[in-house]
């Protein structure tokens, strides 16, 4: 695989080796080893899977204190743009943002770690999207920060009124009222 750390620091599109013949393909899609000499130590707890449609926007999401999430993110099918935004008070990227389309053709992969704000846009007509997290889902120390915070910026390619949104991430708090990270 090749590990590219983005330009906040911490943050990673991985791609893997795809080896293809008549028969389809195969990937290794996480190897531990390997990640922890390119990324970082983790242990990965749950898998998470979700199906979403066109114009789907899911976040931007993270988890408050102890129960704060790692994520290492992939599209099996369909297309996505991945979002990661650096929620780390005290790091000279703070409220910047990386994005990355993830999709069922280039297989890249996305590390966002803990501290980050994280959402995706559904780009294709369906999309089914799986994460790993290293840590519990905790819905009490769930936490929002808004889609279309100006403070942050996001340049989404979608036109508001085509966006399909839950009620939690409409009503997302702005960048100047999220809780933070000191790491």
């Amino acid at each position: 695989m090749d590990y590219r750390e983005t330009k906040i620091k911490g943050v990673y599109v991985i791609e893997p080796k795809v080896f293809t013949d008549n028969r389809g393909y195969f990937m290794e899609s996480f190897k531990q080893q390997e990640f922890e000499e390119n990324v970082c130590s983790i242990d990965f707890i749950q898998e998470n899977e979700s199906k979403s449609s066109k114009g789907v926007l899911r976040g931007l999401h993270y988890q408050k204190g102890e129960f704060a999430q790692a994520k290492l993110v992939r599209v099996i099918k369909g297309r996505v743009l991945d979002v990661a935004v650096d929620l780390r008070r005290n790091s000279p990227t703070f409220g910047q943002y990386e994005m990355v389309e993830l999709s069922e053709d280039n297989k890249l992969q996305f590390f966002i770690p803990r501290g980050f704000a994280h959402g995706f846009l559904v780009l294709s007509d369906e999309a089914i999207f799986t994460y790993k997290v290293d840590n519990v889902y905790a819905p009490q120390h769930e936490a929002s920060v808004k889609w279309n915070d100006s403070a942050i910026g996001i340049e989404w390619p979608i036109d508001e009124d085509q966006l399909i949104l839950s009620e939690k991430d409409k009503n997302a708090k702005p960048l100047s009222e999220a809780v933070l990270f000191d790491d």
